[in-house]
């Protein structure tokens, strides 16, 4: 029997999906539920595993798109398992045969004239072109290189130093393309603006430093950076509920609950994973979340499910090293948040000048649904919220808030 195999849908709006790998080649022995292909939707990559045992056929090539329930490949159920892994291990080698040597040619050499003294003039023109002299043609008495000549020589493209300058072009995968189309939609349909503060993290690194080993020891997950500004996001969106909100039409939705965002780095590119009810979790519900979604993500195991929503997103540059950028708007939010590297400046505290580590954070914002007063008041909330986090992340009760 011959099962024809479809392209199941990843999720809700994805109409086609890219191949970007077969894991197996045409005429393999397949067994059911192993892993065939990687296919890219515009929202993951995921695997596609066989639904039968038997004999694989191939119906599409790398690169490939294909509509959600188009075949991509034909099993045949009947066929018996050759002996051994595969058939091909089953097929003697064949001895590789040497191949004769081809004979190198040299490479072109670049085009050198006899050295041609440039008079005073030309060598004070070649210098200031940066030309070399045997580069050029002189034109007067025994080849020397006249004042003419060095004004008419033209200087190379670039030192020529004989290095590599090859080029090549690669497909982007649909994932990317995809990203790319959305950002650029962002820029061109919304009205965005990005506002930004600074954050003494003073406060958050005594915490951490007191109770980072106890934190993980108990729960098996540090005590990071991330579930401070999280629940620093949680706090401030209630307060500024306009900022968990976002158009529809002539609509504007707002929600009463914090799906949270969270942008990864990951094996295809940028991920964006979302915490779900973010305001009901604890610094350890926060940190667990985070480690879990950011693993799957960087596993290539993020479904499109764990990917889709979210109401805000924090995105975190400062583990490249960024001291400041303006993010991008994760459409159809209308909000998100920026973190940067942490660095040592001189600051006033007290009228005295002391050394603090500092974050400068930016909040991207939609000004269409979102004022300057709720914009520049949520980031002043956030910041208060991680220079005071006893006070107004932990109720001045630490070890409860961490569950200790």
């Amino acid at each position: 029997m011959i099962l024809e195999m479809k392209v199941p849908s990843p999720g809700e709006s994805i109409t086609e999906v890219e191949i970007a790998e077969w894991l197996v080649e045409d005429g393999d022995y397949v067994e059911k539920d192993q892993a065939i292909a990687e296919v890219d939707s515009d929202k993951a990559t995921l695997e596609l595993p066989a639904e039968q045992s038997g004999i694989i056929t191939l119906k599409a090539e790398v690169g490939d798109a294909v509509e959600v329930g188009a075949v991509v490949c034909l099993i045949d159920t009947g066929a018996a398992k050759p002996e051994g892994d595969t058939a091909k291990e089953k097929a003697p080698k064949a001895e590789a045969k040497e191949e004769p040597k081809k004979e190198e040619k040299p490479a072109p050499e670049k085009a050198t004239y006899a050295t041609g003294t440039p008079s005073p003039a030309a060598k004070k023109i070649l210098d200031e072109k940066g030309i070399v002299a045997n580069t050029v043609k002189g034109s007067g008495r025994d080849g020397r290189i006249t004042k003419d000549d060095a004004v008419n020589a033209v200087p190379s493209m670039g030192t020529p130093t004989g290095g590599s300058r090859g080029e090549r072009r690669s497909k982007l995968s649909m994932l990317r393309r995809k990203v790319a189309e959305r950002l650029v939609s962002v820029k061109n349909e919304t009205a965005m603006l990005t506002t930004f503060n600074e954050v003494d993290m003073s406060s958050i690194f005594e915490l951490r430093k007191q109770y980072k080993e106890a934190f993980k020891e108990k729960h098996g997950v540090g005590l990071g950076f991330m579930s401070f500004f999280t629940l620093a996001v949680v706090r401030a969106l209630e307060l500024y509920p306009s900022v968990n909100s976002m158009i529809d039409g002539k609509e504007m939705l707002s929600y009463d609950y914090c799906d949270i965002s969270i942008a990864v780095s990951g094996p295809k590119g940028l991920m964006v994973p979302v915490i779900r009810n973010a305001e009901n979790l604890t610094f350890r519900g926060v940190e667990s979340e985070v480690k879990r979604l950011a693993i799957r993500a960087r596993e290539g195991e993020i479904t499109v499910d764990e990917m889709t929503g979210g109401t805000f997103t924090i995105t975190n540059g400062g583990v490249f090293g960024s001291m400041l950028s303006t993010p991008i708007i994760n459409p159809p939010q209308s909000a998100i948040l920026g973190m940067h590297n942490i660095v040592e400046r001189p600051i006033a505290k007290d009228g005295h000048v002391v050394i603090a580590p500092i974050m400068y954070v930016a909040l991207s914002y939609d000004h269409r649904i979102i004022d300057g007063k709720e914009s520049v008041g949520f980031l002043v909330a956030v910041k208060e919220a991680l220079e005071s986090p006893e006070e107004l992340l932990m109720e001045n009760n630490v070890k409860k808030a961490l569950e200790m």
